[in-house]
């Protein structure tokens, strides 16, 4: 990672923040917006970014930099296991629980919990709807991409501490699902097709989210001082 001074070129209004950590983000979707506002924001991944910013992305297990000192840490686990949208699969005939599943549901579980629970004073972690059977955390807020420009439904939930709830940009017409159900009749029509369902196309934030982020939780004012999540 290069050193060199943060956040120098901050417009009015930022508050100075500091290195910027965006776990398990290969889209890079925030990292980019956070730079365009003049942040020290680096996107953490075991895969190569696509985002087009090799120079900014770190290749490596995110665990031994969550042990470093950041300023803000915006975390996108991996929610394969974890996610209510799997639960045929943990499921597989009523009432039997495949074990191999669940255990790796655990394995993200505590994954999930290690980017929560890091030594850091402002920390937004994000995850879809979860299966019961995992007693994931309460979390702080849901969003929907429709309320952020894009006409689409897919339940998003943020666990959010030392950051303010965010707030709907540009609320617009809901169209369909963006991931639905493989026999879903919308399952391979126009945007919500098979191709969504690819987990590093499914998993990519949605532009207008991603905007969102990173004005919301690096703006001065004093409404974001008084919706700011302490627990």
């Amino acid at each position: 990672m290069t050193e060199h001074s943060n956040n120098i070129f901050l417009s009015d209004g930022r508050l100075p923040i500091g290195k910027i950590l965006v776990a398990c983000e290969e889209s890079q979707a925030v990292t980019i917006e956070l730079r365009k506002l003049g942040y020290e924001a680096y996107s953490c991944d075991i895969m190569e970014c696509s985002g087009g910013h090799p120079e900014w992305h770190l290749m490596q297990d995110v665990i031994e930099l969550l042990k470093q000192k950041w300023g803000m840490i915006i975390g996108f686990p991996p929610c394969t296991f974890l996610s209510k949208a799997g639960a045929c699969r943990l499921y597989p005939t009523a009432g039997n629980i495949d074990p191999i599943r669940y255990k790796k549901g655990l394995e993200a579980k505590e994954f999930f919990m290690q980017i929560l629970n890091a030594d850091c004073e402002r920390i937004a972690v994000e995850n879809p709807v979860s299966l019961k059977v995992f007693d994931m955390p309460k979390f702080t807020q849901e969003i929907e991409p429709y309320e952020f420009g894009h006409p689409f439904s897919k339940k998003t939930r943020l666990w959010l501490k030392g950051l303010p709830k965010l707030e709907p940009t540009n609320i617009v017409e809901k169209k369909g699902t963006y991931l639905p159900s493989s026999t879903s009749k919308n399952a391979y029509s126009g945007l919500n097709d098979k191709k969504t369902r690819c987990p590093k196309i499914a998993s990519k934030t949605f532009d207008g989210i991603a905007k969102a982020m990173a004005d919301q939780w690096t703006r001065k004012s004093e409404r974001r001082e008084k919706n700011i999540i302490t627990t």
